[in-house]
């Protein structure tokens, strides 16, 4: 970031307590934006983002012209919205329909050398197994866009088991009829594993405890960070310690199982089935489910009750434009969302507030330790999640200028016990304070204790279709 990228900071209205240098990306954009419209110059510059399936997704803005004097803070800007939009859309190909300056520095901002290096090869080699390339273009020569939707679960007939892989625990249910009879969750440390099968041996387990709770089975439906491709994880941090040359044993893994169990399974990206949760439980469409729990996952059902083929990876989608933000650990970049919306954010600010967190408990046991500090009343603690709550409040601003929004839902561990209320509650100040349209449009929801923290894997449970087989009588 350049001095003269500064310009456009705004001081939020309502300043997280414990992180006063707070630079909400929806306040610096709109600012930038209102400075391009009141000069009256703005030119236009489309960015079309393509993935594998002949998918596109378009968005376009306006920038300062080349020769205006404010024209080098364009960079910035269009470098944040592109990042953002890779991981909400995802695409391997890029087009920048613009001015040529701008489309040469990202580019190369996003080539094997640049700044975003690891964009380049995840989206590229890891997620769509294609080299990823930016071209530069005029407006006129960037694709149109070509969105796609489809239906996704809210199947409740049968006996089913569904289950979530997160970080830190692994939930399970076992549903019957749509009602759960049983929810567990379990812990686990499954991103240090270097062996696949700790993965499969724990899973396994949690099925089976679930299917004694069954009279019979009929599917298996999961979720989980990562992309999935037909019940395939191509990238999932769950994953991370796996060896490369033995990845194809996790891409196997839920076919495999599959076969062992003999029912129906499908799993897909945890955020996908947070949004489905929250369109299920609340009868009503345009959600977006943000799931606050080992890191952030997120999902969005459309206005038409659908899903798309979008990544919806907003962990790794930039909320904060403070050049000293904290450092996502993977991808290496400032102010995602991961370091936020989650228990990393709750682990980040104890450190000022001088809860002193024991080393030797896993990460649900700290998060825990912490929460029972909040619960006892300790001030510390407290702000930890009012800030969260001024966090979570302009990031969902942030995120209503690239979704279309009616509904937000919150969960996931953080959000349980008194913590979730002081997000919801927070949240819902600054959008009434800071964005009083939007709190017209936008209801942001947090559900009952037992559905923020195994509703994801009664959901996901609804995925498969049960195919029963169709017995008729032959009269001739």
């Amino acid at each position: 970031m350049k001095q003269s990228d500064k310009k456009y900071f705004q001081k939020p209205t309502l300043i997280p307590p414990l992180d006063p240098d707070f630079q909400p990306a929806v306040l610096y954009n709109r600012a930038f934006r209102q400075s391009v419209n009141n000069s009256g110059e703005g030119v236009p510059l489309i960015m079309s983002l393509e993935r594998t399936d002949g998918s596109v997704s378009r968005y376009g803005t306006l920038v300062f012209p080349q020769d205006h004097p404010d024209a080098d803070s364009n960079i910035y800007y269009c470098e944040r919205i592109l990042k953002f939009l890779l991981w909400q859309r995802g695409g391997y190909r890029v087009y920048i329909g613009g001015p040529k300056e701008i489309g040469e520095s990202i580019k190369h901002i996003y080539s094997p050398i640049g700044e975003r290096a690891f964009d380049h090869h995840f989206l590229g080699e890891d997620v769509y197994l294609k080299k990823f390339t930016v071209i530069p273009c005029e407006p006129s020569e960037v694709p149109p866009s070509q969105e796609s939707e489809r239906s996704i679960g809210r199947h409740l007939d049968g006996c089913r088991i569904g289950f979530d892989l997160g970080a830190s625990d692994l939930k399970v249910s076992a549903v019957v009829e749509g009602e759960a009879v049983y929810s567990n969750e379990i812990e686990w440390n499954p991103r240090v594993q270097t062996d696949p099968n700790y993965h499969k041996e724990k899973i396994k387990a949690a099925l089976n405890m679930a299917l004694e709770k069954l009279p019979r089975l009929d599917a298996i439906g999961g979720s989980s960070a990562g992309v999935y491709i037909e019940n395939r994880p191509m990238i999932a941090s769950l994953f991370r310690g796996i060896p490369k040359e033995r990845f194809d044993e996790v891409r196997n893994m839920f076919i495999d199982i599959q076969s062992e169990m003999d029912v129906p399974l499908e799993i897909v990206n945890d955020g996908e089935v947070t949004a489905l949760a929250g369109s299920m439980s609340l009868g009503g469409n345009g959600v977006l489910g943000i799931a606050m729990g080992s890191s952030e996952a997120a999902g969005y059902v459309t206005t038409k009750g659908n899903i798309t083929d979008w990544l919806n990876e907003l962990a790794f989608a930039p909320i904060d434009f403070n050049p000293e933000a904290p450092v996502e650990e993977w991808s290496g970049d400032r102010g995602c969302g991961a370091n936020y919306l989650s228990q990393q954010c709750v682990f980040r600010l104890s450190k000022k507030t001088g809860i002193d967190i024991p080393e030797e408990l896993s990460k649900a046991q700290k998060l825990k330790y912490v929460q029972e500090k909040l619960k006892k009343g300790h001030e510390g603690a407290r702000k930890i999640w009012q800030t969260m709550a001024h966090y979570t409040g302009y990031a969902i601003a942030h995120y209503a200028d690239f979704y279309d929004l009616q509904h937000v839902l919150i969960l996931g561990r953080c959000t349980s016990g008194m913590g979730g209320h002081i997000i919801l509650d927070g949240a819902n100040e600054v959008i009434f304070k800071e964005f009083p349209n939007l709190s017209r449009q936008i209801n942001i929801h947090l559900p009952d204790e037992m559905s923020r923290r195994v509703g994801q894997s009664i959901a996901a449970a609804s995925l498969p279709v049960i195919f029963r087989e169709v017995v008729t009588n032959d009269v001739t």
